[in-house]
């Protein structure tokens, strides 16, 4: 498992149906290594701080392994690492094999998987699809978010280590399943709360379906 490439970004406008927005999504690869702080990697920002960013979120993770499927999927050769937004771009970490909560040393810094990423717009006018959103939910191919326990420098080429799996064992490609196709599963949202490194978000929707249920 290691990280293929680092991408970051200042958020920047452009066009967006007649008008302007601000978005961090467009991320470019950077060469050399670079500082894993708490709430990003230095160089990179996000523009809605609501959504994007904070703690739970201060790096998104996209497996490479998933850049075959989409190029066949959408007859698009174009795909280059940074296409989907992420920070990193990996090798060996797939969603049905990491696990929300598990732990892994990254080059000089330890992080958690906090939980899958929440397609938006703006990936849907990056990939200039308008119905993209959909597409990519319904491939369980979401790519996750990290939470950083420990600061380090991090680089492209960097091993990535499983240090402490999570108990629970809920893997992303479960949690993503059950919060937008199974949310009426009530035995699992609660199996789902018992993960300690879950990001309050995803842990108001599971809390909301116990209730319900």
């Amino acid at each position: 498992m290691k990280i293929r490439s680092i991408q970051v970004s200042k958020p920047k406008y452009v066009d967006y149906r007649g008008d302007v927005m601000s978005t961090g999504i467009y991320k470019e690869p950077i060469e050399g290594r670079v500082m894993l702080r708490e709430l990003n990697l230095d160089g990179d920002g996000q523009a809605d701080l609501q959504a994007h960013g904070g703690t739970y979120k201060a790096v998104y993770v996209y497996p490479y392994e998933h850049y075959a499927y989409w190029s066949a999927e959408l007859d698009r050769d174009d795909l280059t690492n940074g296409q989907f937004g992420e920070n990193f771009t990996t090798e060996g970490l797939l969603e049905t094999e990491v696990n929300v909560g598990d732990i892994y040393r990254v080059g000089g810094a330890l992080v958690q998987v906090t939980q899958p990423r929440v397609p938006c717009f703006k990936l849907a006018h990056k990939m200039g699809i308008p119905t993209f959103v959909k597409t990519f939910l319904k491939a369980n191919k979401s790519g996750f978010y990290l939470r950083v326990l420990e600061e380090g420098e991090v680089g492209a080429g960097d091993g990535i280590t499983l240090e402490t799996p999570d108990p629970v064992g809920m893997s992303v490609a479960e949690m993503n399943y059950l919060l937008y196709f199974d949310n009426k599963n009530v035995e699992q949202a609660e199996r789902a709360l018992g993960i300690d490194g879950m990001s309050p978000g995803w842990r108001g929707s599971f809390e909301s379906i116990v209730a319900k249920g």
